[in-house]
């Protein structure tokens, strides 16, 4: 099974969901953004030089996510740590 990490950031309500090793350090080549009007918000694909998607970045998290993986997400904001 692939690892997947998941940060969150409550003061912003921001979470991003890596599917590469976030020990390999990729770059974003590319970002693609969802239609903000069709998805209700703002919605990031990331994608490295090959084309490969990397990580997915969502905005108003707490409305567009399980809170059940925002519970376990890593936390980045001070009331997290």
């Amino acid at each position: 099974m692939a690892d997947v990490r998941v940060t969150y950031d409550q003061k912003a309500n921001a979470a991003y969901i890596y599917f590469a090793d976030p020990q390999a350090r990729m770059k974003v080549a590319r970002m693609y953004p969802c239609d903000p009007v069709e998805v209700g918000g703002m919605i990031n694909l990331d994608f490295d030089q090959h084309g490969r998607l990397i990580g997915i970045e969502v905005l108003a998290a707490s409305s567009k996510l399980p809170q059940s993986l925002l519970d376990v997400a890593e936390r980045l904001d001070a009331e997290g740590s």
